[in-house]
């Protein structure tokens, strides 16, 4: 039985995800702050799915992730799916440190923790840590600088690591997976977002990304051209574009 943890996991796609993967047979460990929540998810696949209240941004975040991978009897995919994010233009300190402490210091936990464990163990079967970035990252949003530096500080870790593995000769793969908007709590519900996808669209999406470990996965189609087209305009152009989401 395949072993997959999941951070962020009490609602949307991570919960979503979670499911899905139970109910495909994996052992699935999951985690988030909402203990209530988590227990909800785990009373769905009692026999296949462990819990543990991890806050990625506490000092003992890591502590209680590796008892997950403990309770879930090892891991051999780590999907980090924890995020916030604001529409900010007022730049308000609060939530710049909210979103640079979960989407930052508390990815940068445990992702780090992850590469270590699988450094320990991963010597015959492959380790794989997956996270969901996001498409933000592409350019500098003007109305989500935290959120999309955020992201942006994502993806260059991943690539760092990836690095760091082939240096270290440590055995595993990792997936950058990068979503467009996508119907879930991280969204205001009273704005209109181009190309919104809902939970159902994107999460077999995703899965398939991560059982296929594909290095890096824009979720979906539409959204591959949209940030094909942004990453050719230069700079002194895009500081002029509008995107008031």
């Amino acid at each position: 039985m395949k072993r997959i943890i999941i951070i962020g996991a009490s609602s949307g796609l991570g919960a979503r995800i979670a499911t899905d993967f139970a109910r495909r047979g994996f052992r699935v460990g999951i985690a988030a702050r909402r203990a209530p929540r988590l227990e909800e998810i785990r009373n769905l696949y009692p026999d296949n799915i462990v819990t543990e209240t991890i806050d990625v941004t506490a000092t003992d975040a890591t502590a209680r992730f590796r008892t997950l991978i403990e309770n879930t009897g090892g891991m051999d995919i780590l999907l980090y799916a924890s995020g916030i994010g604001f529409q900010d233009t007022e730049l308000n300190e609060g939530k710049l440190i909210n979103t640079l402490e979960t989407n930052v210091i508390g990815f940068a936990r445990i992702i780090a923790e992850a590469y270590k464990y699988f450094r320990a163990t991963a010597n015959v079967t492959k380790g794989q840590i997956a996270a969901i970035t996001s498409v933000a990252a592409t350019k500098g949003l003007g109305v989500a600088a935290a959120y999309s530096s955020s992201k942006r500080f994502q993806q260059m870790f991943l690539n760092s690591l990836e690095q760091l593995a082939y240096r270290q000769r440590v055995n595993v793969s990792f997936t950058d997976i990068r979503p467009g908007f996508i119907r879930t709590d991280l969204l205001d519900a009273s704005k209109s977002y181009p190309m919104l996808m809902s939970v159902d669209h994107a999460a077999p999406l995703i899965e398939n990304a991560i059982l296929r470990r594909r290095r890096v996965a824009v979720i979906d189609s539409r959204w591959a051209l949209v940030t094909a087209l942004w990453r050719m305009i230069p700079q002194r152009l895009w500081r002029h574009i509008n995107l008031d989401l």
